[in-house]
Order: structure tokens, then sequence, then C-alpha cells
């Protein structure tokens, strides 16, 4: 499955569509997945879903792992569900680099057997 259909270039920077798991033992991007309406990078955040503390999480996650501000990040979608919209604002092909070579790396963790979460 291909991650990039998972994210897409706009016009302000890029389009992530996520699917979250609140209350996990810490935070951080596992992996691409199938999901019904298309793919997804699974997201696990250790803040519980009340009173936005796991959109702030995801937002503050995917700041750190983009090397942006998170005053560049808003979940624009799905805020009370677990499959949200997340748009980043910022140079769109710099950002999409990021986040192909990470999913890059995820299958080749695969291919190899090792398969283990970043």
């Amino acid at each position: 499955m291909g991650g990039a259909s998972a994210w897409q270039v706009t016009g302000s920077g890029v389009r992530l569509r996520v699917r979250v798991t609140p209350r996990a033992g810490r935070d951080r991007l596992e992996r691409v997945i199938d999901l019904p309406g298309g793919p997804a990078v699974k997201i696990a955040v250790s803040a519980p879903p009340e009173d936005g503390r796991a959109n702030a999480a995801v937002c503050k996650l995917l700041a750190k792992f983009l090397r942006t501000a998170k005053s560049n990040i808003a979940v624009i979608s799905g805020v009370t569900a677990r499959i949200k919209q997340v748009e980043i604002a910022g140079d769109g092909a710099s950002l999409t680099a990021v986040l192909d070579a990470w999913h890059a790396g995820l299958e080749a963790d695969e291919q190899a057997g090792k398969g283990h979460n970043r």
C-alpha cells in the first residue's frame, strides 16, 4: 500500500489523513493502514480524548516529527472522531519528503522482518 495517498500536497502545505488511538502507552506514528475511506497514518497518543487533549497531542507529535511549529498544524475535520484530517502549513514538497522517507523506512523494516514502530 502506498503511503502517499494518506497525505497530499495542498496549496498551503500538506493534508494528512490520520487514525488516532488515544490513551496509548506512548506517543508515536505507527504505520500507514488501509481504511474503508482510503489509507491513513495510524498515530498513538497517551493523552485521553477529552477536552481536545488527544488532538493537541497529535499536533505536538506531528510538529516534532516534521520539525515545524505546532501553530502550523491544525485538525480540520474529525475533531471528535478517531479518523481526522490534519492540515500542515509549510513547504509541501519538504513535508511530503519527510513522510515518504518515514513510510519507505517502515516498508523496508517490514520486508526485513523487523516491523517495529518509530
